[in-house]
């Protein structure tokens, strides 16, 4: 059995991980280190982000599951919370730096660029996601509601690899793969008994580190 010391020390350290990207991103801006065109860089890196650490929510309960790895699941809101804040992260810099606050060039964007309509809708849909992911609004809402509801997170998912691919255009190489890694868990979710899961209610998910607060099943939306 698991400690209490070492969930809390294996809460932490998916903390620190999720964190370190952009950390590291902080310190390549400070050095000089984003290349030619640091706007296209900041903006590359936050969405690879946000669909990495989405991706890795949403496969916590196949990998417990399979490989009887529990951890994954304490931290899974956490992670989640995590990639909203790269979803948003990545939004408020192309809306700030990239297109100069001009509010209208973005509405613009956003009705005439597809990706960039798929890529808001993401980031649409994980907006209540982050917003009801304390154990308070489970109460509030109840369980299969609270549940429910967070299923979007899927069809966030989904949106922001369509996002990336028409984003990216040429080398599809990395958003093809987000999609397959996608896939084989959507394909999890729907056909549990094929990849051995059972149904049932996951372990309270909430940290054990101090924080209170973590994320859905997954929620931000998108490829750079």
């Amino acid at each position: 059995m698991t400690t209490p010391a070492v969930r809390r020390l294996q809460w932490w350290g998916a903390f620190a991980l999720c964190l370190a990207p952009l950390a590291k991103l902080g310190v390549d801006l400070a050095t000089g280190g984003l290349g030619a065109n640091p706007i296209e860089a900041i903006l590359n890196r936050l969405g690879f982000w946000t669909l990495t650490l989405l991706v890795a929510s949403l496969a916590a309960t196949p990998v417990n599951a399979l490989l009887g790895v529990s951890w994954p699941l304490r931290a899974r809101r956490m992670i989640g919370l995590w990639a909203f804040a790269y979803a948003t992260l990545h939004l408020l810099f192309y809306v700030a730096v990239d297109q100069g606050l001009d509010v209208g060039l973005l509405a613009a964007d956003v009705a005439k660029r597809k990706f960039m309509t798929v890529g808001f809708a993401a980031w649409l849909l994980l907006v209540p996601l982050a917003v009801t992911s304390t154990d308070g609004w489970v109460r509030r809402l109840g369980f299969r509601a609270w549940k429910r509801l967070h299923r979007l997170v899927y069809a966030a998912a989904v949106l922001g690899v369509v996002h990336f691919v028409w984003r990216v255009k040429a080398d599809l190489r990395l958003p093809l793969a987000f999609g397959a890694v996608l896939a084989v868990l959507l394909a999890a979710r729907l056909v549990p008994e094929g990849f051995g899961l059972r149904r049932r209610r996951p372990p309270a998910s909430r940290p054990a580190g101090p924080a209170r607060t973590a994320s859905p099943a997954g929620p931000p939306p998108a490829g750079p």
